[in-house]
């Protein structure tokens, strides 16, 4: 294996990815994909916290591989990376079971993103929910990772990871890294309603596989300032998340500032600042589209993550054996076996 540091960091397969994710996560993915050895996770245990129905479950498969297309399309390179997919590694289990004695309820508790969760799930906090972050560290200890590049939500879960390795360290010698989390350059992308971030469940989205069409008719519909009623009337540019959303996707920065000086001056509408985000937007998700194609060949997708997942599971099973070995349960079971099996050796001897 590479001798780089590592990075981990995933999704849950609960729909494709927007531009939310990218500007959070995913460019961090991609610039980095050369400096680590890089593991991507899909999360689908991790998605059973919130979505357990038969329904959601029945999903996965799809989901998975459109979110590992949409971060192909993206750039990130197949051939330099680790998908894998966290069910079809049982020994995560088994470390998620061992980490459970190195963190209290009570610390838990205190991380308002868990009861955000829930809330948005219109559940009650169930014991996986609560466990969420721990089950994250085993995630990310499973393959030795240094960094973990996360949304803004999730920089609070990684500070359990890094807990939870030195806990184990204290105890048991010096074993797992203590990784370091990584937020996006925008750390949270409001949605194109104005109201909350961008998310798949809020129907507030971009989506980097969004047609022309798609994307044109969406940034129409954008929220803007209410208190605009005509194009001569100056306007608010700051939290404003057309400008928002010119600021993180319009490289065209001269344009950019031309415009939030006719807004405020109310020389320009709406309707020309809107064109020109939609025009940025899809000038960027267009080389997407075009390496999205290259990769549509039924089977590849599942391929990849098939593969990349035998990767990470050996990865995590040496993780484990050290784990054990270091706290004293790697013999144990093997230390009773050999007894029995002497034992029912010379129960059989004959003559005695």
């Amino acid at each position: 294996m590479s001798d780089k540091k590592r990075l981990l960091t995933g999704d849950r397969p609960t729909g494709k990815l927007h531009l939310g994710h990218l500007v959070g996560s995913i460019n961090n993915r991609v610039r980095l994909q050369d400096e680590y050895q890089s593991f991507f996770l899909i999360a689908d245990l991790h998605m059973l916290t919130t979505k357990n129905s038969p329904e959601d479950i029945a999903q996965i498969d799809k989901n998975a591989h459109d979110m590992i297309l949409d971060q192909i399309a993206a750039g990130i390179d197949p051939d330099k990376v680790t998908f894998y997919l966290q069910s079809g590694i049982p020994e995560i289990h088994e470390m998620y079971t061992l980490f459970q004695s190195l963190v209290t309820v009570a610390r838990l508790e205190r991380l308002p993103s868990l009861k955000d969760m829930a809330r948005d799930a219109g559940i009650e906090m169930p014991l996986a929910l609560l466990g969420y972050p721990v089950l994250q560290a085993a995630d990310i200890l499973c393959v030795r990772g240094d960094l973990v590049p996360v949304g803004k939500d999730n920089i609070a879960h990684v500070e359990i990871t890094r807990e939870i390795a030195r806990r184990f360290n204290f105890l048991y010698g010096e074993t797992l890294p203590v990784p370091e989390g990584m937020i996006g350059e925008v750390p949270t992308l409001v949605g194109t309603d104005g109201q909350a971030k961008m998310s798949k469940s809020l129907n507030n989205t971009i989506y980097l596989s969004d047609s022309p069409d798609e994307v044109n008719k969406k940034v129409r519909g954008m929220y803007t300032d209410p208190n605009r009623v005509s194009a001569d009337v100056p306007g608010t540019v700051e939290g404003n998340p057309v400008f928002i959303y010119h600021d993180a996707f319009n490289p065209n920065k001269a344009e950019v500032e031309d415009l939030k000086t006719r807004y405020r001056a109310g020389k320009v509408g709406d309707v020309e600042v809107k064109q020109k985000l939609a025009a940025a937007i899809n000038n960027l998700l267009a080389p997407m589209h075009e390496r999205r194609a290259e990769y549509e060949d039924p089977g590849l997708i599942e391929e990849i993550l098939y593969h990349g997942t035998l990767v990470a599971r050996e990865e995590t099973q040496q993780t484990l054996y050290a784990i054990k070995k270091a706290m004293g349960l790697a013999g144990v079971w093997n230390r009773i076996r050999r007894k029995v099996e002497k034992r029912q050796k010379n129960l059989a001897k004959p003559g005695e």
